[in-house]
């Protein structure tokens, strides 16, 4: 299986729904890598890295989110590991503060 890191930005109405707890769960439920956090724009950030087919099923799970969000927009983009140093030590996948 070839590994993939893609950069993923979600835009909608995806804040103060869930949408960062749930992303997270479906990521570790993936056995995914990598980190969530809101952004002050309004929209919600991540890094998803593992299998290429994992990280592509994740990203079509994200352009659904969790029941109350409304997602408008979902865009990937492929990018290095070097991206997952945000993580908080110890952790497969984190939960980051709003930047």
């Amino acid at each position: 299986m070839t590994a993939a890191v893609s950069h993923v930005t979600i835009r909608g109405r995806v804040q103060g729904v869930g949408y960062r707890a749930w992303l997270a769960g479906e990521a570790m439920r993936r056995g995914l890598a990598g980190w969530v956090r809101n952004r002050r724009d309004g929209s919600v950030e991540a890094v998803l890295a593992g299998p290429a087919a994992t990280v592509a099923e994740m990203i079509e799970a994200c352009r659904r989110g969790p029941a109350s969000a409304r997602v408008e927009a979902v865009d990937a983009t492929p990018v290095g590991d070097d991206m997952l140093g945000p993580r908080h030590p110890g952790e497969r996948f984190s939960v980051l503060s709003t930047v």
